[in-house]
């Protein structure tokens, strides 16, 4: 095949491809381990922090680790974003800029952020999605966002299906939402409890995460209506059973939370969505995914082995009970089964549903509401011997719901290097020239390419034996990003050729289509903005975090006529610090509209309002909005309870 032919071949396949809509699952990466992990386990895309300005300030990596992701993944096509959605400081701005280029140079795909004044830099022509931070809930919102040259925009974690679905019919951008992992209890973006609680923005990436603290509850009489309980924690997204539903709905991204979380997380929960989202494409084909590649795995995926504090689809069905974890912001693992019989340093399981390991973690509620942990030194079927020193003796008794947060084999199967392996489909056919042989290799993204050898022409005397040993030693691509899909040999008489000679040819061959497949890979280039496109907004408060001049002069540029600076550039007195969908009052059972089924008990039977939360020496007032369904939290001033 001459070059002009291979040109052709290979641009019209992608023309094709790129007339298709594509899903991406994306996944969080802590560190280069975990992207790359992202990358073995499935990841169509992977959000990794940069060294500076990224919402997980302790999740930082090297430009030169983010390089090396970017040089594992996209031989897969899976793309690689770079988390810089912190508000900048004035004196940041130009540190930021210069940060952008060089990851530009990297091979970054594409930032995550949230900062207006990136939008007056001298950028690089790197694509731009939109942050959580931005607190994206309308389809004005949206459009102005693509508008202005986002190419994708995350939306709000509140939003319900019909909410999702209806800014799809109306704008036409690739959304992402959040479908698992660890919850917020405030819209994104609209938090700054840990700013006045701890001197540490969430806005900034110091977030201190207030909302897995212990509260005491109490009335406007200052009765005490609840104790030592996390009011604000919440159970772990899991909208797994909801893939078919968003990708119908219109939803081209589906994001992993867990940048804070380690490579075991990673891989079972990426893989686990790989597979999800692999069946929901089974019977679109005007869907495909948006990467190559087909996962082995040594594993079976469930995100309950790793850390879970259990799930919920969190208002996507707009239901609201079920959403919160109040006892524990720990993780709760999955389901084992009741204690049963309680020994001397033992515990039999009954109705036990998995099988018990050595080393084994467990916990439970008591009968008083108090979360208890330990881990088993052995385990003998479905008894547990547990350690004499634990305190968990006094609250052990039967009847108990006992669960398993820590299952040591699975633990063991996730940390195995190869528990993941990812690779490429490739057609091989051999076919016999004038000097000797030709090597033509597909893969399955329709790249082609031919490779001539000279070798002489000798016919096997055994021609089954040999044609055998060409198949075996052509397939042998272990060591590469390829599995053989096919194998052909098109010639009418077997040859033979010496299994070292053809190792080489294979060799050669495959390295050279590496190098097409990495220079073949095209990054998506910066969207283009609109002119004279107006913010869906005239008045702009501490809300919305403009916390520099360039961002202020943004959106005046868009019609923008006042702004109150971000509440950590000019604290306020009196405002709300954050604001919620999960509704403590509804958890106690008094809501007016809705019926808790498992209410949280109290000991009042009637309260007073408003309500108010203590921590440490923090006293929190609480509003409720019932006509939102919304739940605001004030900072608590001195003449208050």
């Amino acid at each position: 095949m001459s070059w002009i032919l291979f040109k052709f071949v290979m641009v019209s396949h992608f023309r094709q491809r790129e007339n298709m809509r594509t899903v991406e699952l994306l996944s969080p990466a802590r560190n280069l381990q975990c992207g790359i992990a992202a990358v073995n386990h499935g990841a169509d895309a992977v959000y990794i922090g940069g060294p500076q300005f990224g919402a997980r300030a302790s999740a930082c990596n090297t430009l030169q680790d983010i390089e090396h992701l970017v040089s594992y993944a996209h031989p897969f096509r899976t793309k690689v974003y770079v988390t810089l959605n912190t508000i900048l400081s004035d004196d940041e701005l130009e540190p930021a800029c210069a940060l952008i280029h060089r990851l530009y140079e990297a091979g970054v795909d594409a930032l995550i952020v949230q900062d207006y004044a990136l939008l007056k830099m001298d950028l690089p022509p790197i694509a731009l999605h939109s942050s959580t931070q931005m607190d994206t809930r309308t389809s004005e919102k949206v459009q102005f966002l693509s508008d202005i040259g986002f190419s994708q925009v995350v939306l709000a974690r509140e939003l319900t299906l019909q909410q999702i679905r209806d800014i799809s019919r109306k704008v036409k951008v690739p959304l992402e939402v959040f479908v698992h992992g660890s919850l917020c209890v405030s819209y994104s973006g609209q938090c700054y409890l840990s700013q006045v609680i701890m001197g540490r923005s969430a806005n900034r990436g110091e977030c201190s995460q207030p909302c897995r603290l212990s509260y005491d509850l109490y009335d406007a009489d200052g009765r005490l209506l609840v104790e030592k309980k996390h009011l604000l924690s919440l159970k772990d997204m899991d909208r797994s059973a909801y893939i078919s539903d968003l990708i119908d709905a219109g939803v081209s991204s589906f994001k992993i939370e867990g940048r804070l979380k380690e490579a075991e997380y990673v891989k079972n929960v990426t893989a686990y969505y790989r597979q999800a989202i692999d069946r929901a494409l089974e019977g679109r084909p005007e869907v495909r995914r948006a990467s190559s590649g087909s996962v082995r795995y040594t594993f079976r995926p469930e995100p309950s082995k790793t850390f879970s504090r259990g799930g919920t689809d969190y208002f996507l069905t707009d239901e609201r009970g079920g959403i919160s974890s109040p006892h524990t912001p720990k993780s709760i693992g999955e389901e084992v089964g009741t204690v049963g019989n309680v020994g001397r340093g033992f515990i039999d399981v009954e109705h036990c549903r998995v099988s018990l390991h050595n080393g084994d973690g467990f916990c439970f509620l008591s009968g008083n509401g108090t979360f208890y942990g330990f881990r088993v030194n052995r385990v003998e079927g479905h008894r547990l011997f547990v350690p004499a020193s634990t305190e968990v003796w006094k609250a052990l008794e039967s009847g108990v719901r006992l669960r398993r947060n820590i299952d040591q084999e699975f633990q063991r199967l996730l940390s195995a290097e190869n528990s993941g392996v990812r690779t490429v489909g490739l057609r091989m056919v051999l076919t016999e020239t004038q000097e000797g042989y030709r090597l033509s290799l597909t893969d399955e993204d329709g790249l082609a390419s031919r490779h001539e050898f000279e070798y002489e022409h000798n016919v096997a005397k055994q021609s089954e034996k040999a044609l055998d040993s060409i198949e075996r030693t052509l397939g042998k691509l272990g060591s590469t990003i390829y599995y053989p899909e096919r194998i052909d040999v098109n010639i009418v008489t077997v040859p033979f050729i010496p299994a070292s000679v053809l190792s080489e040819m294979r060799r050669k061959a495959v390295e050279s289509h590496d190098r097409l497949r990495r220079l073949s890979y095209v990054r998506p280039l910066r969207k283009q903005p609109k002119s004279d496109v107006a913010y869906p907004e005239r008045e702009l408060t501490y809300l919305s975090n403009v916390h520099n001049h360039l961002a202020e002069e943004f959106l005046r540029e868009h019609g923008v006529r006042s702004i109150v600076p971000s509440y950590e550039r000019k604290p306020l007195q009196g405002v709300a610090l954050m604001f919620c969908r999960h509704c403590i009052r509804y958890e106690i059972g008094l809501c007016a509209k809705h019926t808790n089924p498992d209410p949280l008990p109290i000991r009042e039977t009637s309260v007073r309002y408003p309500l108010y939360m203590q921590t440490m020496n923090n006293r929190l007032r609480l509003e409720f909005d019932c006509s939102e369904c919304e739940m605001r939290i004030y900072k608590a001033d001195r003449t208050e309870v």
